[in-house]
């Protein structure tokens, strides 16, 4: 039985705006929720997405709605059926997994016969700007491994080769974040080739990716806003070769577990990805970011100032946050 159900909204600014095609982020706004019992506490951590009808005010709601069953005892299986995949179950389903974790003294990556983290290349991103500060901002992380474009309609292949020039070894992610059309799409497959781009994500409106079946990319394709949950995995096939996995999306680790089995078992390519957020929201995505072949968990290095126990960028490489942070 739970004594205790916390749900906080916290911002945290950013060192610097965050430009995509859809607009501008200057702070990460989230939803914290801890759960205690006896004297153990699961924490979580959310973020509300306007792309997917969510304000940090309805995913408290949403939360709050469930506090008499949690603290009655409700786990993670019912929470799957309760709430719907999003910002309010994703908070949620961590608590719970940090919780039950610390409660069995055993880290969530042992039950799911994980080895211990280590550090990994994640995607540093630079956002849309003109060509010029692109490339400037590319030439300051031009060690990094795996780089990330946000580009929209707007001469895409220039900021591309902006970016190129600025990091000319690193390998590279395109993100227009459903702002081309299939015909721009067509346009650029000679440059993003020319250029060496490894992976496209979401090129299309989602609900206008039906235009991907039939073509050919060059580049392979990732599902980021058209793949939620493993329900939408059939719809994928032949559309894409790739799928991007957020907890925001998926609801939390529990379904995100299941799409990346699932996904995997149909020959689906791994990205997992985040919201701008902070460490507390990018620890369970760790536990899926072993299997991917895209590692997109740059968020938290965004933030003015982050959990002091949280990830860090060190030589390039992620790392992990300290021991007893989340999970166990």
């Amino acid at each position: 039985m739970l004594r205790g159900l916390s749900i906080q909204p916290r911002s945290f600014p950013l060192h610097s705006p965050f430009r995509i095609s859809r607009g501008v982020k200057t702070a990460a706004d989230v939803v914290t929720v801890e759960l205690a019992q006896g004297d153990c506490i699961g924490r979580g951590e959310s973020v509300p997405y306007a792309r997917y009808g969510e304000s940090v005010a309805a995913v408290i709601a949403e939360v709050e709605s469930l506090r008499d069953d949690l603290c009655a005892g409700m786990g993670r299986d019912e929470l799957q059926a309760r709430l719907g995949p999003g910002a309010a179950r994703n908070a949620l389903d961590a608590a719970l997994w940090d919780l039950e974790s610390r409660l069995m003294r055993v880290s969530v990556s042992s039950r799911l016969a994980q080895a211990p983290h280590r550090p990994l290349v994640t995607a540093l991103t630079v956002v849309i700007d003109t060509p010029q500060a692109m490339e400037k901002a590319a030439a300051g992380i031009a060690d990094a491994g795996l780089i990330k474009i946000k580009v929209d309609a707007d001469d895409p292949v220039a900021r591309i080769e902006a970016v190129r020039r600025g990091a000319p070894a690193a390998r590279l992610i395109v993100d227009p974040n459903e702002s081309w059309t299939i015909d721009l799409l067509r346009e650029t497959q000679d440059a993003l080739v020319r250029l060496k781009v490894d992976l496209l994500e979401q090129p299309l409106p989602s609900d206008a990716d039906d235009a991907l079946r039939g073509f050919t990319s060059r580049i392979p394709i990732c599902a980021d806003e058209a793949c939620h949950t493993s329900s939408d995995l059939s719809a994928l096939v032949g559309r894409y070769q790739a799928i991007n996995i957020k907890l925001d999306k998926t609801g939390g680790l529990t379904e995100a577990w299941r799409l990346l089995r699932a996904a995997k078992a149909q020959g689906f390519e791994i990205m997992v990805g985040c919201m701008v957020c902070s460490s507390l929201g990018i620890a369970p995505a760790l536990e899926i970011a072993r299997e991917a072949e895209f590692i997109d968990l740059d968020g938290p290095l965004w933030l003015a100032s982050d959990y002091p126990d949280g990830v860090t960028l060190q030589g390039g490489m992620l790392m992990p946050p300290s021991p007893g942070f989340w999970g166990g």
